[in-house]
């Protein structure tokens, strides 16, 4: 299993299990939920999600380091400000965040279960290595943030 560690990244594992969840949404009961709930919760939840996101890579660039989450060992520098104060994967807590809004809007119980592969997946085969990584690249420092801040919330 360790094969897969570092090996699909993020992008492609979050719009396959939101395709997944699509898929499932289509053959499993829907809840009865009024269209304005629906929509409102649903874009509430996917906002957050992107406004986490794009405000996790900001901080990485105007750091000087990589966003890519492949290569871990490309790391320069620790970031702890901002949304990495309160996450230390805030990017992988975005794209959760939008397929929990795409669940709600697609009125899905069965797609909000499969959501939960996302979480799995990344956090046995890309969240763990990179923190193996980063604590072999960055030392205490690292391992001060982990006592400090969640993994994902």
């Amino acid at each position: 299993m360790s094969r897969l560690e570092l090996k699909i990244p993020p992008d492609v594992v979050w719009v396959l299990v939101a395709g997944l969840m699509w898929f499932v949404s289509v053959r499993t009961p829907r809840l009865d939920l009024p269209s304005s709930l629906r929509i409102g919760i649903g874009v509430v939840l996917t906002l957050g999600g992107v406004g986490a996101m794009a405000s996790a890579r900001a901080s990485l660039e105007r750091a000087n380091t990589t966003w890519r989450p492949m290569i871990p060992e490309q790391t320069t520098s620790l970031v702890t400000s901002g949304v990495y104060g309160f996450s230390r994967n805030p990017v992988y807590l975005g794209m959760l965040l939008v397929m929990l809004g795409w669940a709600v809007l697609l009125a899905s119980p069965a797609a909000l279960v499969v959501s939960a592969v996302f979480v799995l997946y990344l956090d046995r085969f890309q969240i763990r290595p990179e923190e193996r990584a980063l604590s072999a690249i960055l030392g205490q420092e690292y391992l001060d943030y982990l006592a400090r801040v969640r993994r994902w919330l």
